[in-house]
């Protein structure tokens, strides 16, 4: 008995295969991250938040002047 080839799911076949070998090429070619400082990063984000309270405090306190006065 003959076997035909149909053309549609080759192509179907082909195209899935593509896509899955790119798809792990993607997720492989991801760069490692390395030498970071974690305390560096730590001490970065606690004079941003100090700084940050620091402005607050000084806008409630003036509100509060402004109010008693």
């Amino acid at each position: 008995m003959a076997v035909t080839q149909l053309a549609r799911k080759g192509r179907v076949n082909k195209t899935r295969s593509r896509q899955r070998k790119q798809q792990i090429k993607l997720n492989t070619a991801q760069p490692v991250i390395k030498n970071i400082d974690i305390e560096a990063i730590k001490l970065e984000f606690a004079a941003q938040k100090a700084s940050s309270n620091s402005t607050t405090k000084k806008k409630s306190e003036s509100e509060i002047e402004t109010t008693t006065i």
